[in-house]
């Protein structure tokens, strides 16, 4: 899979769990990732931040040596940047 294709699956996912109460992510870079998402949409989707963090905790909870720093997942290639995973998961939320 190509870089764009995996982060449109990751913001396909982001979009769906934030929306809908959703099960624990299904794997490292999931809940790294739906953790660094429900950061950079806190203020402005403070629900959907919610249920984007009980995913990743929910992950993490069974897998505790599995979170990152948020450096790491963007040198892994799982996010571009910060920014970037903050104006196109708030897009796909609107």
């Amino acid at each position: 899979m190509k870089a764009r294709d995996v982060e449109a699956a990751l913001l396909t996912r982001c979009a769906a769990v934030a929306r809908e109460a959703a099960p624990a992510a299904q794997d490292q870079r999931e809940a790294n990732v739906f953790r660094l998402a429900s950061m950079v949409v806190r203020s402005k989707f403070p629900r959907e931040s919610d249920r984007l963090m009980l995913a990743s905790e929910q992950y993490f909870a069974a897998h505790p040596n599995d979170s990152l720093v948020a450096d790491a997942v963007v040198r892994n290639g799982w996010i571009v940047s910060l920014p970037r995973l903050r104006d196109m998961l708030s897009h796909r939320l609107i």
